[in-house]
């Protein structure tokens, strides 16, 4: 009886082996794959998560149609998401945003809820003044500040965003107090060049064609790598600020999705990511391609919500 029982449990072991390949092998089996994007259609995180969707369609023989569901700083994707089936036809466009938005308050569950497929791009934060200003160095504005408590505006892209929490370390890395004063989509930019604020926090794009016109001042990077718009600018850490926040974006799927799928979807975003299409529209859109594969990127996201956490609490952005 012994010897029969261990039989059967060999054979449905085998079974169940050989049937993760064929699993990843089938699907998707030509059936659309939706992918949640929480912002705005046009917008730089939109633009990019399309160019992801062609790649990984044309990779997969499947359609990957983008929804956009915008709302709550992302928490509205997140939600959505959470409550698909776990076959790996629903996946979303994720960001630091899964912890942001759960330390402060606005999701009620963080990064573990869901399983994550792969890390696609980084995105590093710039920090800008106008040509005209007096600041020729990071550390003249940083030094200005500290001098003069809660004379710097700086604008971000709203309370909470990736570029608050980083404008905030920046200065609070220096014991320098500003105003941060939040705007919607794009209009940072535009009150730094009308001088209403004295500096700006944005991802490069948001810049690149006014330092080319001369109306704006890239002082630093607050990310953890020099970016490619702005080469000769250095990272605010490498000018001894203790501050290096990137923005990464990822693909993330339910929770119990079948790890044969999570492969299959991890492939088809490195094949993507490593593409000559993907890498000239990193250049032209402002991101860096970074792709991580699931169990690197997991890790990446525990450690980096760690440190959001702390950060965040420091600010007082933390419920």
């Amino acid at each position: 009886m012994f010897k029969y029982t261990r039989r059967v449990v060999i054979a449905l072991a085998s079974t169940a082996a050989l049937a993760m390949p064929a699993l990843a092998q089938s699907y998707p089996n030509g059936k659309p794959i939706e992918m949640t994007v929480m912002f705005g259609a046009g917008s730089a995180s939109d633009v990019t998560a399309r160019q992801l969707a062609e790649g990984m369609a044309k990779v997969l023989g499947a359609p990957v149609p983008v929804v956009n569901r915008t709302g709550a700083g992302g928490a509205v994707g997140y939600l959505h998401l959470s409550q698909q089936k776990p076959d790996g036809y629903a996946i979303v466009w994720s960001s630091n945003s899964i912890s942001t938005n759960f330390h402060s308050g606005q999701l009620p569950f963080d990064y573990k809820n869901l399983e994550h497929v792969a890390r696609v791009t980084i995105e590093n934060p710039a920090i800008a003044v106008r040509a005209s200003s007096p600041w020729k160095t990071l550390k003249e504005l940083v030094d200005y500040a500290k001098a003069n408590p809660d004379k710097v505006r700086v604008g971000n892209s709203g309370t909470a965003s990736h570029t608050h929490i980083a404008a905030v370390a920046l200065f609070n890395s220096a014991g320098a107090k500003i105003t941060s004063v939040p705007f919607s989509a794009g209009q940072a930019t535009v009150n730094l060049l009308g001088d209403r604020i004295e500096a700006a926090v944005q991802f490069p794009q948001a810049f690149v064609q006014h330092v080319k016109n001369g109306d704006l001042r890239v002082l630093g990077m607050l990310g953890t790598i020099p970016d490619p718009s702005f080469p000769d600018v250095k990272t605010a850490k490498a000018q001894g600020y203790k501050v290096g926040l990137d923005l990464w974006r990822g693909i993330s799927v339910p929770k119990g999705t079948p790890k044969a799928v999570i492969a299959r979807l991890q492939d088809a975003i490195r094949k993507t990511v490593e593409s000559p299409e993907f890498m000239a529209a990193g250049q032209k859109i402002g991101f860096t391609p970074a792709y991580q594969p699931s169990d690197a990127f997991t890790k990446m996201i525990a450690a980096d919500d760690a440190g959001l956490a702390v950060v965040m609490q420091d600010l007082g952005l933390k419920k």
